[in-house]
Formats: structure tokens, sequence, C-alpha cells
């Protein structure tokens, strides 16, 4: 493979490299919006699904469906993500953006995921104890 057959490739993984970074940003910037008093109520609850969602182990659409289970990684997620943006005041917005781009992640993504975990597998264990108190002996 040539130079000039290669660097549209790079290129294009490059702005997909940059896309991706911009996405986590957002997503922790929503997280920080989420905790400041001076955020509208339903730009909260917006950006708290949207943070859950990204989080989350368990998709809309499962990933094991060809093709339509990375829909909402590439479509639904990134849409979510704009209309909790649009809520939210844009100078509160670029400041907490400003601050998750000043951060590297660190832990915090590992707990808040642990923590999305957690609240599934009590989901779950809820859902199957009423299952099998619906059976019953």
């Amino acid at each position: 493979m040539s130079d000039s057959e290669r660097s549209p490739r790079v290129a294009a993984f490059g702005r997909l490299r940059t896309w991706a970074r911009g996405v986590k940003r957002d997503v922790q910037a929503l997280y920080l919006a989420a905790k400041d008093p001076r955020v509208p109520w339903y730009a909260k609850a917006m950006a708290l699904f949207v943070v859950g969602y990204a989080l989350s182990p368990i998709d809309l659409i499962p990933d094991f469906i060809p093709i339509l289970g990375y829909l909402d990684d590439l479509i639904i997620l990134p849409l979510a993500i704009l209309l909790a943006v649009k809520l939210i005041p844009p100078e509160i917005l670029a400041e907490h953006r400003a601050s998750a781009s000043a951060s590297n992640g660190g832990s915090g993504h590992r707990l808040a995921a642990a923590v999305i975990v957690l609240i599934w597998l009590a989901l779950g264990l809820l859902v199957l104890s009423a299952l099998l108190n619906e059976v019953g002996p």
C-alpha cells in the first residue's frame, strides 16, 4: 500500500479519534453539569440519563445484533448528548467542558461505571426475586 493510499485512512482515523475524545469529554462535562446548582432540573435529569446510558454495560440495541447493534453507539448516544448539551446554558457547559478537558478522567470513570453496574445488578436481582415469588413453590 502506497503512502497516498494510506494518508486518507490515517486522516479519517485521526478525525474519528478526535470525535471519540469529544464524546468522552462531553459525557464527563454532562456529569459535572448535573451536579451544578445553576443548571435547570430538566437539564440535570437529561444529563444524568445520558451519563448513565453512556456508562451502562447494557445497550438499548444489543451489540451482538449485526450492524444494528452499534446504532446506539453511533447515533443514539451522540443525539442524546446533543440534546442534553442544548438544555444546559452555554456558559455553564463551557466551564464544565474546560474542567473535563483539564482532567484525565482518572478513577472517577471506573467508580461511576461500577455504580452503574451495581444498579443494573440490583435491578436484575429485584426482577428475579419478583419472578420467583410469583412462580412460588
